[in-house]
Parts: structure tokens; sequence; C-alpha cells
């Protein structure tokens, strides 16, 4: 596969390192039942859904949690406990961005994400080389932004429709092989990260254009 112009990179399980395991543990310790039912790696329920897509704002997703627990806890409290999803961004990470731009390669994130942690931990996580998460892509699509989590098309749409990309120029790298399964649908190449397959094996591949496969 040749030919790749654009990336779009999604962040939880491909630039960021998650640990679901320990959020719920975090949301159990303050009293929140069902977590684990409502907290996937992939796709929420209620209400995770909703923050996620932003159709609830934070203030009432944190009382929606209040009212599981039955009684009143801190919003930093809460915050510590969804922060806990995200482990690190290493900066090594960073470096293969720059790298893949520094070979012509446009750099485009899509990520189910919400605004509490997007805002908050993954921004300043983005900081760490005195630059901005922004500062890194060609363009920035999120599912609390949009109203729609992958692997709905129309994320995926969305991102190559605002950002005028072709989708056999387009590459997706993402951990879920449902959302890669549903790029490909689109006519996008698709490369899942897993396993021995990272962010910094594909950043090599894209920016010397080998054959891929997708």
């Amino acid at each position: 596969m040749n030919g790749i112009k654009n990336v779009i990179i999604d962040l939880g399980g491909v630039m960021i390192d998650l640990d679901r395991d320990r959020c719920v543990r975090e949301f159990e310790a303050l009293g929140i039942p069902g977590v684990n039912e409502m907290l996937g790696l992939y796709r929420q329920k209620e209400p995770f859904l909703s923050i996620e897509t932003g159709s609830i704002s934070v203030a009432d997703f944190y009382d929606k949690l209040r009212e599981l627990a039955g009684r009143n806890i801190d919003d930093k409290l809460l915050e510590k406990a969804f922060y806990a999803f995200l482990v690190k961004l290493p900066p090594e990470r960073l470096a293969a961005l720059r790298s893949m731009r520094s070979a012509g390669l446009r750099l485009f994130m899509i990520s189910n994400t919400n605004v509490i942690m997007y805002d908050g931990w993954i921004k300043q996580a983005f900081m760490q080389e005195g630059l901005r998460v922004g500062d890194y892509f060609d363009g920035i699509v999120t599912s609390f932004a949009e109203g729609v989590c992958k692997p709905d098309p129309q994320i995926f749409e969305t991102v190559l429709r605002r950002y005028s990309l072709q989708p056999r120029e387009s590459i997706l790298l993402d951990d879920s092989e449902a959302n890669c399964e549903e790029a490909r649908r689109l006519g996008m190449h698709a490369l899942r990260i897993w396993g021995a397959e990272t962010l910094l094996t594909a950043a090599e591949r894209l920016r010397t254009q080998p054959d891929i496969k997708s």
C-alpha cells in the first residue's frame, strides 16, 4: 500500500495507555455501583455514553454518578476516578507524530473521548514537549464535539469531509478492529494497533511508505 498522505490516529490504546480496571476500582471505591458494566474500552453505556457524545453537561454527568452512589461526592473525586482510566502518553509517541509530519504526512486525531478527560488530563499530557495538542495534528475530531462515537460511520465521514481527505489516501491507526473494519468499508486503509504493532512501528513504516497490510 503506497500513496498514503493522511494518517488518522486514535488516542486511547494508540497514543495513550489505558487502565480500565483501575478506573472501575476508583469509582467503586467511591460507592458508585455498576461501573464495570457501564464503562468499556471501546464503547460506553449510560451515563458514560452521554458524556462521551457530549449530550449532557459535566455537571449533569457528575449528578448522575452521585445519584447512583446515593450520596454527595465532590467533583474533584469524581474527576480523579475518571482520570484513572488514563495511564500515560509516552514522549516517544509524540516524537513519532513529529517524525511523520516531517516526512510530509498529514495527521488527524479521531477519538471517542469526553470533555472532562480531553480538556484536562489529555491536553496536559500533550504539553510535555512544550507544545499543545493542536500542534501535533492537522485536524481533530472527537466524539463529544460531534455527538457520535466510533464505529458509527458518521464520525469517519466527518473527518474525511471536513478536511477534504480522499479515503484511498488515508489510513486509520486504531486499537479496535470494529473501528478498522468501518474505516475499510468507507474506502480507507486501516491498521490495528495491537500486540507487536505499535504506533512507533506503524509510524516508521508509514514514513518510508512500504507496503502495509490493511
